[in-house]
C-alpha cells in the first residue's frame, strides 16, 4: 500500500512518451487514414515516426529498441518452429471457422506485399518500440504489458483469434526479448497473416 499513501510521484519521461504516443497512434490508425492503402499509415505511425522519436528525441540507436537481426541463428530456429506449429492451426481454423474465411479472403490480392507492409511496421510498435522500452522499466513483466493493447487492436477481428491474441502477443514479445530484435516475430507474423489469407480465400 505505500504507492498509495501520497509519496511523490516520478515519472520516466520516455514510458510516458511511448505510452502516450502508442496509445493515440492506434486510434489515429482506428478513426483515420492518411494513405490510399492503409499499409502505408501503418508504416508511417508504427515504423517512421517511432524510429523519429527514437533517433531525435531520445537520442538513441534504434538497436536499443530491437531495430537489428540481433541473435540471427535463434532468431531463424523460432521462425522455423513458429511456421511448423501455426500451419496446421490456421489451415484448420481457415476452413473450419466461418467467421474466418469471411474476414480473410477478400485480402488476398497484392499478397505477400500487402502482408508484409502492414506487419513490418506493426511488430517494430510493439515487439521493439514498446517492448524494449518498458523492458528497461519494468523487466520481463514487459512481455505482457505489450501484449495487453496488441490485443485490444485486435478487436473487430474473428472472436477467435482475437481472445487468442493475449497469448499469441506475449509468444511474438518472447521471441523478441530472447533474439533481442523484433525481426523474427516480424517473419512468423508476417506467415501466419499470409497463409490464413490464403487459405480463407480457398487457394489450398
Amino acid at each position: 500500500m505505500k504507492y498509495l499513501t501520497g509519496e511523490k510521484l516520478n515519472f520516466d519521461w520516455k514510458i510516458i512518451t511511448v505510452t502516450i504516443v502508442s496509445t493515440l497512434f492506434l486510434m489515429v490508425d482506428h478513426y483515420h487514414k492518411i494513405f490510399a492503402d492503409k499499409y502505408w499509415d501503418r508504416i508511417l505511425l508504427y515504423l517512421i515516426v517511432p524510429l523519429l522519436i527514437i533517433i531525435l528525441l531520445f537520442r538513441e540507436s534504434p538497436r536499443e529498441y530491437g531495430f537489428s537481426f540481433g541473435d540471427w541463428k535463434l532468431g531463424l530456429t523460432y521462425v522455423l518452429i513458429g511456421i511448423l506449429l501455426m500451419a496446421p492451426v490456421i489451415y484448420f481454423l481457415g476452413h473450419g471457422d466461418a467467421s474466418m474465411k469471411k474476414y480473410y479472403e477478400r485480402f488476398l490480392t497484392g499478397l505477400p506485399w500487402t502482408t508484409f507492409l502492414d506487419l513490418f511496421g506493426w511488430e517494430f510498435f510493439f515487439r521493439g518500440w514498446i517492448l524494449f522500452a518498458y523492458a528497461r522499466k519494468f523487466g520481463p513483466e514487459a512481455l505482457w504489458l505489450q501484449a495487453v493493447p496488441f490485443a485490444l487492436a485486435h478487436v473487430g477481428k474473428p472472436e477467435v483469434e482475437t481472445l487468442s491474441t493475449i497469448f499469441g502477443g506475449f509468444a511474438f514479445g518472447w521471441v523478441a526479448w530472447r533474439t533481442k530484435s523484433f525481426f523474427y516475430a516480424f517473419l512468423i507474423h508476417w506467415f501466419i497473416g499470409t497463409f490464413i489469407i490464403i487459405v480463407a480465400a480457398g487457394v489450398i
